[in-house]
């Protein structure tokens, strides 16, 4: 079981980007541009990590960008630690509207107590630091600690949304 310091510590810690799939560009998946990103810890390697990217087609200001961490129990998997969305353009029956803003979920050890591996829509923090999914991406780069996101998600991070765009 993790607590939140110790969760907040895997979101923060120095990773590095080991793999892409696909190595450039986007797989078209159920209306959805999508890639994945392998990480691990800096400098040893000891905790494995993925990132997953996900951009509606058609409703470009509709995405999901999230950090999992690969915990080596093979009872659990992976447990997604954070997830920056995008707008879902729906009308939120929520009093702070978080359907129609950017907005951060982030894993709480009492979710993960009750059984969740990923961050549930109850806990949420609206947000003004981006507003497109490339400064989104951007932002999680940074707050997750990646330090060669250049070097292996160059056009992720010169707003290149998709391959041929703009």
């Amino acid at each position: 079981m993790l607590t939140d310091e110790q969760i907040n510590e895997l979101i923060t810690e120095p990773k590095r980007i080991v793999s892409r799939s696909p190595v450039t560009g986007y797989r078209e998946e159920n209306l959805q541009k999508r890639c994945d990103l392998e990480l691990e810890s800096e400098p040893d390697g000891e905790h494995k990590y993925a990132i997953f990217v996900r951009q509606n087609q058609h409703f470009i200001e509709n995405y999901s960008i999230g950090l999992r961490y690969q915990t080596g129990d093979p009872t659990v998997g992976s447990i997604t630690l954070v997830r920056y969305n995008g707008p879902h353009g729906e009308i939120s029956i929520q009093p702070d509207g978080h359907y129609a803003k950017a907005h951060i979920h982030r894993l709480t050890e009492y979710e993960l107590a009750a059984g969740s591996t990923q961050p549930q829509e109850s806990h949420r923090e609206l947000t003004e630091r981006y507003g497109t999914f490339d400064e989104a991406l951007r932002v999680l780069f940074e707050d997750t600690g990646i330090g060669n996101s250049t070097e292996h998600s160059p056009e992720l991070l010169q707003g290149r949304l998709f391959d041929g765009d703009r």
